[in-house]
């Protein structure tokens, strides 16, 4: 069940970032909700979805999204928001590369 308060810090792998901010998010309803609405996961669907690699990248794509989120993000995670976007790249798909 995620809890009210700031994550643990224990694991600062970028898919322990994105469950630190799937936390965050989840302190409030109206931080929450949107995000459920984009994906289509439901409250009872959370916890499983939380294990999909994609869905991880998804939660760092939301929260950067939208700067003020990123912002907000990062101080209640204490961390950087340079943290949070190198975690969004890492586990995001790889870039584009056009062969030019």
């Amino acid at each position: 069940m995620l809890t009210k308060g700031k994550p643990n810090r224990g694991d600062d792998s970028p898919e322990g970032l994105a469950l630190a901010a799937l936390a965050w998010m989840a302190t409030d309803d109206e931080r929450l909700f949107p995000f459920l609405n984009a994906t289509g996961v439901t409250p009872d669907t959370l916890r499983a979805s939380a294990q999909d690699p994609g869905f991880l990248a998804g939660i760092l794509d939301h929260v950067m999204g939208d700067e003020a989120t990123l912002l907000a993000c990062a101080e209640a995670l204490d961390v950087k928001p340079e943290r949070i976007a190198a975690a969004w790249r890492k586990l995001g798909p790889p870039e584009f590369d056009d062969g030019m």
